[in-house]
């Protein structure tokens, strides 16, 4: 699971991740599996995908870049739309991540939120989305 998220980063940005990649395999570990409702997707190549949930939000959801454009990404965040009980869900990604940022736009999610970057490890921009339940996915 921590090797999708790192490849996922890693492969998507210009800038590391806010921690080392053991930093990383620990917290996913120790911190994330026990806190966050997780789904994992996977195939004949092993894990290719993660979804972590809390209550309203979609706390991560990683790709591994070799399966990127397969639909898993979508079929994570519908189940995601489909366990929200409120109807409603947010997200934060990074300013930088146009592909991400045209991927919840297509699934109804709403840009709500730009900040510098001060509330998050890496100190980048990133975007606050919302999805209300009134845009179908797809």
């Amino acid at each position: 699971m921590a090797d999708v998220w790192l490849a996922s980063f890693k492969a998507t940005f210009d800038f590391p991740p806010a921690h080392p990649d053991d930093d990383v395999r620990r917290w996913i570990r120790d911190e994330l599996i026990p806190n966050h409702e997780t789904w994992l997707a996977e195939d004949e190549r092993g894990v290719v995908g993660l979804l972590a949930l809390a209550p309203g939000w979609v706390d991560q959801l990683y790709i591994d870049p070799v399966a990127q454009g397969e639909g898993i990404g979508r079929q994570l965040l519908e189940l995601a739309m489909t366990l929200e009980p409120s109807g409603e869900l947010q997200l934060w990604t990074f300013q930088a991540n146009d592909r991400a940022r045209r991927f919840y736009a297509r699934n109804g999610f709403v840009e709500v939120e730009l900040t510098e970057g001060g509330g998050n490890e890496e100190r980048q921009p990133d975007v606050r989305l919302v999805w209300r339940g009134e845009a179908a996915p797809g």
